[in-house]
């Protein structure tokens, strides 16, 4: 199963739109994650009319579309917990390993992280927690990079590919 992981899409008030070549490994996508900060409702339908298969998180700039601000899904016998991480940048990997802990838990196993927050790429073991942080989609700032993930997930395996333009 090959997923797609996007964040800080900053839409519109930092960027137009997802540059076309992230549009296209996000439809091709058999399942996409987008760890918040959409900014817009249109930005949120937009996401949706590139996969049908979408777990997406609020972030700190998405109050009102309507998301949670934790999510867990199962994909290919790997379970991903994705929040946006909202907080300072001091203590964030300690913030989003402990939401991982506990949502792990409750799906009675290991997980993988995904969040956003600080647009910045991580790909960490961080207390023996997975954290995947793919950046910005669009290059919103603070980063000076337009960058998403893709995973490949099999049986369990997973396997992490960074995408920069």
């Amino acid at each position: 199963m090959d997923v797609a992981l996007i964040s800080d899409t900053h839409i519109p008030s930092r960027a137009t739109e997802i540059p076309a070549a992230f549009r296209e490994r996000i439809e091709a996508a058999d399942h996409v994650i987008h760890a918040g900060d959409f900014d817009s409702e249109g930005a949120l339908s937009n996401v949706r009319a590139m996969s049908a298969r979408l777990t997406a998180v609020s972030g700190n700039m998405d109050p009102r579309i309507g998301l949670p601000s934790r999510a867990t899904v199962e994909l290919g016998g790997v379970t991903f917990v994705v929040t946006h991480g909202t907080g300072s940048h001091r203590g964030y990997e300690d913030r989003v390993a402990g939401v991982v802990r506990e949502e792990a838990k409750e799906a009675d196993g290991d997980a993988v992280g995904v969040a956003g927050h600080t647009h910045e790429v991580v790909d960490t073991t961080h207390g023996g927690v997975r954290l995947l942080n793919p950046g910005s989609a669009t290059g919103a700032a603070p980063t000076d990079r337009t960058t998403m993930m893709t995973a490949s997930v099999r049986d369990g395996a997973l396997d992490v590919m960074l995408h920069e333009q």
